[in-house]
C-alpha cells in the first residue's frame, strides 16, 4: 500500500476522533418533547378528606413526569432555581389556608377547581364540621399575636376585663378561659393603614364552634378584651377537634385575678388599712349624746 494513501488514512481517521470528541464535549440540549421537566405540580403527602384546611405538612411539591393539566396548580422550576420570590409566593398563595372541596390520595394532584378559598361563597360551607358554626373575633394589637396564627392552627379564646365600682385592687382585673381548642378557619390579612388597624383593631379571625360556643364568646365580647392563645397540635384533643367541634369544658378553669399576677397589690391592701387605722376618730355631739365618726 504506498505511502500516501497511508497517511490520508490516518489523517481521516485522526480527524473524525477529533470530530466526535468535540461532540461529546458539547453541552446536550433537553429533548423537545419535554423529557426534562420544567415545572412541578402540587401533591397531597397523604389522604386528604374534603374540607381539609391545608397546611405545610400536607402538600408538596413534585416535577411534573409529563404534560399538566390546566387545572393542576403549578410552580415553575426557573423561580426556585433562580430564587425568584414573587413567582414562588405567588404560586403558594394558591394554596394558603384553602379548603377541599373533594377528597384527594396520597401522591395525586391537588386539581385547582378541588380547593375553596376564605373569599369564595361555599368556602365556609365547605370547611365546616357537621353541625358547627363558624364566628368572626376581632382581636386587639395589643392582645396575643395573629401574627402566629394560620388556618388549621387550635386556639383558646381568653376573656380579659377591668371592674370598675371601686373593688378591691386583687380583685380589680381578670382573666378567664372562656372557650377551648377552637379550629381557625381563616385569618384576615392585616393592613396597619387600614382604619380598624388605627382603632387598635388587628386581624379577623374566623372560628369554628358550637352554638354553645358562640353564644358564650359573644357575651365575652360585651364585658372585655378578647385574646387568643395557641394551642399544641399534637394533642389528641386537637386532632379530634378537626372532625368535630368540642364542647367547652372551661368550669374547671380558675380565672385569674390581679392579685395573683402581682403580689405587690397583695401588700398594698393592708398598707391602706394600716394608714386608716393610723387616723383618729372624730367625735360628734348631739345634744347629749355623742357619735364618734371614723375618717
Amino acid at each position: 500500500m504506498p505511502a500516501k494513501t497511508i497517511l490520508t488514512f490516518l489523517f481521516l481517521t485522526s480527524l473524525g476522533v477529533a470530530v466526535f470528541v468535540c461532540l461529546r464535549a458539547l453541552p446536550q440540549r433537553p429533548d423537545s418533547d419535554g423529557a426534562v421537566p420544567k415545572d412541578e405540580v402540587l401533591v397531597a403527602t397523604t389522604v386528604l378528606a374534603p374540607g381539609t384546611l391545608l397546611r405545610g405538612k400536607d402538600i408538596a411539591w413534585q416535577p411534573s413526569p409529563g404534560k399538566i393539566h390546566p387545572d393542576q396548580i403549578v410552580r415553575s422550576l426557573a423561580a426556585t432555581n433562580n430564587a425568584n420570590i414573587d413567582l414562588t409566593q405567588q404560586a403558594g398563595s394558591e394554596v394558603y389556608g384553602v379548603a377541599l372541596r373533594i377528597g384527594v390520595r396520597a401522591g395525586e394532584p391537588i386539581p385547582r377547581s378541588a380547593v375553596a378559598k376564605p373569599g369564595d361563597r361555599d368556602f365556609l360551607q365547605v370547611v365546616l364540621s357537621p353541625g358547627a358554626r363558624a364566628i368572626a373575633i376581632p382581636v386587639a394589637t395589643s392582645g396575643a399575636s395573629t401574627g402566629l396564627l394560620y388556618p388549621g392552627d387550635h386556639v383558646d379564646v381568653i376573656l380579659t376585663q377591668t371592674f370598675k365600682n371601686d373593688p378591691p385592687l386583687t380583685r380589680r382585673s381578670g382573666s378567664e378561659t372562656v372557650a377551648e381548642r377552637l379550629r381557625v378557619l381563616s385569618v384576615d390579612p392585616s393592613d396597619a393603614k387600614s382604619p380598624a388597624a388605627a382603632n387598635g383593631v388587628g386581624r379577623t379571625v374566623i372560628l369554628e364552634v358550637t352554638p354553645e360556643q358562640a353564644e358564650k364568646i359573644n357575651v365575652a365580647a360585651e364585658l372585655g378584651k378578647l385574646s387568643l392563645t395557641l394551642r399544641s397540635s399534637s394533642t389528641a384533643a386537637s386532632v379530634a377537634s378537626i372532625t368535630k367541634p368540642q364542647v367547652s369544658r372551661t368550669d374547671s378553669v380558675k380565672p385569674t385575678w390581679a392579685g395573683d399576677v402581682s403580689p405587690a397589690l397583695g401588700d398594698a391592701v393592708p398598707f391602706t388599712k394600716a394608714i386608716a387605722a393610723e387616723k383618729p376618730a372624730v367625735e360628734v355631739f348631739h345634744g347629749t349624746r355623742s357619735v364618734a365618726v371614723k375618717p
